[in-house]
């Protein structure tokens, strides 16, 4: 009997100690444009906390979606201020959103012979524009913000692919199923894309400032402390200066 009982404690004390050794973990929705920031930010902040992370990738409407759903997210970094103010307003945040990163947009082709600019979207020579679904994806919506400015919406609207979001947007470009496509800056400046294809800068005065704001979601109603870790962690110098790499300000 004795011996039953010594064994059962050592049982419950293994199991007591694999679970501390259990890493612990986040699960964080991020808007398809910081799909390859968010890799470099990841990495630095386990290296920092230990906390391992782990992203789903997706349009920042799907993902608002989804978290009304009660998505298993714990921190939702989105591509601008309105889905995560939504939610907030909704009652899935803890608090406000905070702008953690400005995002830029850019016109950007793979296909040979073809020099981005906006005027040759008029051209014959252009038979499709890439661009993330402005329904879903606040750069799709500041794509069409700009082509309006320009005058020239109506004229190649009827060119325009929409991707579901921003990383689909990309899939048309580089597979040229489209001749070309606009997109985030922090594409074609990742380490995976920098330097394939041509691409030009944008007015940021022509579209309203993509704004990309950062919530922590409610889970169970308990306070999230790993999810605090990571949220001041994306306004840290560290975080800022991956940040600055990938071209937001």
């Amino acid at each position: 009997m004795k011996k039953q009982i010594y064994l059962f404690i050592v049982f419950c004390l293994m199991t007591f100690s694999c679970k501390e050794k259990m890493p612990e973990e986040l699960q964080i929705a991020v808007a398809a444009n910081m799909q390859f920031a968010m890799k470099d930010l990841t990495k630095k902040f386990t290296e920092h906390s230990g906390i391992e992370c782990e992203t789903v990738i997706s349009s920042s409407g799907k993902l608002t979606a989804q978290i009304k759903q009660n998505a298993p997210y714990d921190v939702f970094v989105a591509a601008d201020m309105k889905y995560p103010t939504e939610l907030f307003k909704e009652g899935f945040t803890t608090a406000k959103p905070e702008v953690y990163a400005n995002g830029k947009l850019v016109l950007w082709t793979m296909k040979d012979g073809v020099q981005p600019s906006v005027e040759v979207l008029k051209t014959e020579s252009i038979k499709h524009i890439s661009i993330a679904n402005p329904k879903l994806a606040p750069y799709g919506k500041a794509t069409v913000e700009l082509l309006e400015h320009f005058g020239i919406y109506k004229v190649v609207k009827n060119k325009l692919v929409y991707g579901e979001s921003i990383s689909q947007a990309n899939q048309f470009i580089i597979s040229n199923a489209a001749e070309i496509g606009f997109t985030a800056k922090s594409v074609v400046l990742s380490p995976e894309l920098k330097g394939k294809g041509k691409w030009i800068d944008l007015d940021e005065n022509l579209y309203s400032p993509i704004a990309q704001g950062m919530v922590i979601i409610k889970r169970d109603g308990a306070e999230n402390k790993n999810a605090q870790q990571f949220y001041d962690f994306l306004f840290s110098v560290d975080a800022k200066k991956i940040l600055q790499q990938y071209g937001y300000q």
